[in-house]
Order: C-alpha cells, then structure tokens, then sequence
C-alpha cells in the first residue's frame, strides 16, 4: 500500500510577497473551457488527466472557485497551475492550495511558486485564515518552495516524523 501523502499548513497570510511574474510570461485565472490545457499540464506530474476527468473532479465541483485557478502562461498558452480549493463549498476558514503542477520545459523559472503565491493572495483576499496542503516526499523541488511561502509540515501520523527528516536531509543536499 502506497504512504499517504505528507501534510503541510501556512497558518497565516500576513506579509506575502507582491506577485513578480517572471519575464515572458503572464498570469490568469481559469476561463470557460480551460480544462483541455489543465489537463495537459497535470498530465507531466500529476496523473492522467482528460478535460472530462476535470470537469467531473475540480471545475465541476460545488466548491471549485474559478478564479482561484490560475494559470502561468507562456505566449498565451498555460504552462503551469495551482488552485485554491476547499474540503466543501461551505468552508471559509482552511483553503488548500491544489493541483500545482508546471509543464518540464517550463519548470525550474519559478512558475510553480508564482501560482501557488496567487493562490495564497486569493485565499488571503476572500478571508480565508490558513492553508493547507497535500504533497509527496519525492517532490523536493516543490516542497522548498512551500517553506519559503510559509508552510510548515504537519506531522499528523508516526511516519513523518522520519519522512520529513528525511525530505528536509534531501532539501540541505541541494
């Protein structure tokens, strides 16, 4: 059976950095038929994705925000995402930043932590008073960028006391 995945949590929202998108790119929110291009993005690291698959799983759901989905662009075409999501349509307080993906050729520009920070300046906006998250132990990368966003990780089973040692080994390695 696979390990669950480890939790973290930014349990405030004061003194977020302005948004700095980086050159040659923009930034939007999701647009009436964005799916097709979700799904291409979260197919290079986070399953297998149709537009369908996303109607029924995110953009469909009574708690999807839609503009609470951003996208990083790349000559108009989305290259990367992240989502403000919530357990159920009636939470207000706990927002989970969701679905952060960047396409390969795109990653390593900072991209990921432009839409999970825009993710966290909506959630911030709209009242929201802390952030969670899901992530895997293998995604190092993402993981510094959730430190250096603020989130701390959440030891919520006996397990991640040594997997988050172990990821924070890995992120001293670097």
């Amino acid at each position: 059976m696979a390990e669950k995945q480890l939790r973290m949590i930014h349990r405030h929202f004061e003194g977020l950095p302005e948004l700095e998108i980086p050159k040659a790119y923009g930034l939007r929110t999701y647009g009436r038929g964005d799916e097709k291009a979700w799904a291409r993005i979260m197919n290079t690291g986070l399953g297998e994705w149709t537009a369908y698959r996303c109607r029924k799983k995110l953009t469909g759901q009574p708690q999807f925000l839609p503009e609470g989905l951003f996208f990083a662009t790349y000559r108009e075409v989305p290259v990367g995402s992240a989502c403000a999501w919530r357990d159920s349509p009636d939470e207000w307080v706990t927002g989970i930043l969701h679905m952060v993906c960047v396409r390969p050729e795109h990653r390593g520009k900072g991209l990921g932590h432009l839409v999970s920070l825009a993710v966290l300046r909506f959630l911030r906006d709209r009242g929201f008073r802390e952030a969670r998250l899901l992530t895997d132990d293998r995604r190092i990368p993402a993981i510094k960028s959730y430190l250096r966003l603020g989130f701390e990780p959440l030891y919520v089973e006996e397990s991640h006391v040594d997997r988050w040692a172990a990821v924070m080994a890995g992120i001293d390695e670097e």
